[in-house]
């Protein structure tokens, strides 16, 4: 079957789609009924676990307090019968190594009783602890190859679910994953240390306005998921679209997103049951999706939750990418999450919504009606302010990744330079305060009047958004909009909570040293504390347009770091302040900090080299046979046009022979890099000195070669081109 048959093929089985699966029953459970169901929730285990045991386990999630053994044993029972009414055979511990992507292990409940038949069997031990191979996992040289020991520990702090498969269900366990040496191999370790450092400080800074008896502050987030949704037929015939997440090369449709016609338009009948699907399945998760909607791109979406904790929102995160993907099969379709699966239409980022509090004290950063007498609030904010501008290139470097590369910077996704926008309001409150040390009013929200007398007045806000910024205040939360959409979730908020920790540790010591514990002090402390951050750190606040030239002078002039790629990003994350930083409170280890750098550089350099091998590979086995078989088809025509007399316009042809020849030049090219660069396998010899050559060699090359390509594809015949184009997978659903 040639290339171009496929893609004919794939057309004719787009158009010719019909459900895969029966339409779901919406109407026999009400979504109110169905949420958490297959959750070992708080309600579940209130039900189930003796009285005693049950405080104990609460006092663990709410106030960080050990959990014994014996009271694991009785969990793990409850667990288990819980588990196995629900159909339960295997239990799994689930992990989120340094890869980003979520890792399981398997084991069955059943264990032999020893006279020829089996019991069901699960202990404290074996939910508090498992033990996965960890040498095939990313370390950055914390282990060697051959020392294989990893260990898992349950979270108590992130409820256990059930997820369904149609052979049976799983008991599945959130846990953290780490080395035989007790090193952090993971995501979660580090995310579950910053909150903890977090709380401490949170505290501290609450205690000096009066506070007692104040709860566990934790860091909540709330991420607005983008993707892509495309027929599985073109996503099967198209090989880089299979391996690297994205298409390397395709030519610009007619019609792409100029006319805005996708951006919160009607969603496609066939999507939208995909998206209620979806829905229901992250429902009986407990995972508390609200929005959904067409974004800008065409074929693009969006998903969002409402935020809770920080850490159970990141375990959330990868289970609702899994669900995408998994959901996504059944009716036909593929879920692409890489930032950047189309060049030309905009990408897709994971907007994360950050704040702080707790069930008392509530959401520190929401202003009230009045912001610039909210003393506390003001404090809290100033926090994040200077938190953000001493530790920029730290934030840039937790979301720089070859996917994000395509994105950032770009007039679709917030600039690489780190800045803050606070909006008129808090931005008017806080010049106030640079001027002269305090803020005698708010500016008001109002009513807009739309001139139909139908319509009643609307409740204006005090500011507008911004979506240029890539850290925005919006009203009660900051929204860090420069996270890919295919990121895990912590590493971002590992950054977050651990600058958020150093600079309310340097407000409360500064606090506590001028008001020597006297509350009638306080406000005259803040205020000079105020005027002093906004003076040292107010150039990361930025209210205009950070797509602009002239924000982009404008920033190096404030001394605003740029970093456009990610071999200039990722640096930052072995800076030795960030190193103290991270060791003073606790979140990771000198050795741990050095290895994610080193990880990250190296995936950035997998990542690369699969697409050059992927980009050379069908340019040369599939583009360019293409362009032959065209190319013989135009010399046949002028051929016969001179044996029958007939003149014949060689325009054509010649540029197709001089492309192929460009062609041929470039994959030669390419192909020498590949070959220098060595074939794939696990581990990169020293990846910042490939990173670099990556960025400067190898990408360009790649580029080169999908330049000629693309131009390739809008002068070859329709039917002598193999891949599914832009306009088709885009356009066709």
């Amino acid at each position: 079957m040639s290339g171009s048959t496929a893609r004919f093929q794939a057309i004719q089985a787009v158009t010719n789609y019909t459900p895969i699966s029966a339409p779901l029953n919406f109407s026999e459970t009400p979504g109110s009924e169905l949420f958490g169901t297959n959750v070992f929730n708080m309600k579940v285990m209130k039900d189930r676990l003796p009285k005693n045991i049950f405080k104990s386990v609460m006092k663990t999630i709410e106030s960080g307090e050990p959990l014994g053994a014996d009271i694991a044993d009785t969990v793990a029972a409850a667990m288990k019968d819980w588990a196995i009414e629900k159909g339960a055979t295997h239990y799994a511990h689930v992990f989120y190594p340094l890869t980003g992507l979520t890792a399981e292990k398997h084991d069955s409940f059943l264990a032999p009783d020893g006279v020829g038949g089996a019991v069901n069997e699960f202990s404290g031990s074996a939910l508090s602890q498992g033990e996965p191979d960890a040498s095939s996992f990313p370390s950055g040289g914390i282990r060697a190859t051959f020392e294989a020991r990893g260990y898992t520990a349950w979270d108590v702090t992130s409820p256990a679910y059930i997820l369904e498969n149609p052979n049976g269900t799983t008991l599945v366990i959130p846990t953290a994953f780490f080395s035989w040496t007790g090193e952090a191999l993971d995501k979660k370790t580090p995310l579950l240390r910053s909150m903890k450092a977090l709380n401490i400080q949170a505290q501290r800074v609450l205690k000096l306005f009066g506070h007692k008896n104040i709860p566990l502050v934790t860091a909540s987030a709330g991420p607005e998921q983008e993707y892509f949704l495309i027929d599985r037929n073109f996503f099967f015939a198209r090989p880089d679209l299979i391996s690297a997440g994205r298409t390397l090369f395709g030519a610009m449709p007619p019609k792409g997103q100029e006319f805005c016609d996708q951006y919160f338009g009607a969603i496609p009948d066939r999507v939208l049951a995909c998206m209620m699907d979806t829905e229901r399945e992250l429902f009986k998760l407990g995972v508390p999706v609200k929005t959904r909607h067409n974004e800008v791109a065409p074929s693009q979406y969006e998903i969002a939750p409402i935020y809770e904790n920080a850490n159970v929102a990141a375990d959330h995160q990868q289970l609702l990418m899994l669900m995408l993907k998994k959901v996504a099969g059944k009716y036909g379709m593929e879920c692409l999450l890489h930032e950047k699966p189309f060049a030309g239409v905009n990408g897709s980022g994971k907007h994360l919504n950050w704040s702080l509090g707790n069930a008392v004290q509530g959401n520190l950063l929401e202003p009230g009606k009045t912001p610039h007498e909210n003393m506390q609030f003001l404090v809290f904010c100033a926090a994040v302010i200077r938190a953000v501008h001493k530790h920029s290139t730290l934030l840039r470097a937790v979301v720089a990744h070859a996917g994000n590369d395509h994105r950032l910077g770009a007039n679709e996704a917030p600039p690489a330079i780190i800045s803050i926008f606070l909006g008129e309001q808090l931005g008017d409150v806080f010049d106030q305060i640079k001027k002269s040390g305090t803020a005698a009013s708010s500016k008001q929200a109002g009513f807009m009047t739309v001139g139909v007398d139908t319509l009643p007045p609307l409740p204006k806000d005090a500011g507008d958004r911004n979506r240029t910024s890539p850290f925005a205040f919006t009203g009660n939360k900051f929204e860090f909009r420069a996270v890919g959409s295919s990121q895990s979730l912590s590493g971002p908020l590992v950054a977050l909570n651990t600058i958020m920790t150093e600079s309310l540790d340097y407000i409360a010591t500064e606090l506590e040293k001028a008001t020597g514990g006297d509350q009638a002090k306080l406000a005259g402390a803040v205020q000079v504390l105020l005027k002093s951050i906004i003076n040292d750190h107010g150039a990361v606040v930025f209210n205009g347009d950070g797509y602009s030239e002239e924000w982009h002078a404008e920033a190096a002039k404030r001394g605003l770091p740029n970093n456009k790629q990610t071999i200039d990003a990722l640096p930052a994350i072995t800076d030795p302040a960030v190193i103290s930083m991270m060791e003073k409170y606790k979140v990771l280890t000198p050795r741990e900090v050095e290895s994610r750098e080193e990880i990250y550089f190296e995936q950035y350099v997998l990542t690369i080299n699969l697409e050059a091998r992927l980009t050379h590979e069908i340019a040369k086995t599939i583009i360019y046979p293409a362009a032959v078989r065209y190319q013989g088809e135009l010399a046949a025509a002028a051929a016969n046009c001179k044996a029958a007399g007939v003149e014949f316009d060689f325009s054509l042809l010649s540029k197709l022979s001089s492309l192929i020849k460009t062609l041929n030049e470039k994959i030669a090219i390419l192909e020498k890099l590949n070959d220098d660069a060595g074939g794939g396998g696990h581990g990169v010899a020293n990846p910042k000195k490939a990173s670099e050559r990556c960025a400067k060699q190898v990408k360009p090359a790649m580029q080169a070669v999908r330049a000629v390509v693309d131009e390739l594809e809008t002068i070859v015949a329709d039917d002598h081109w193999p891949l599914p184009t832009y306009q088709e997978m885009l356009f066709i659903k």
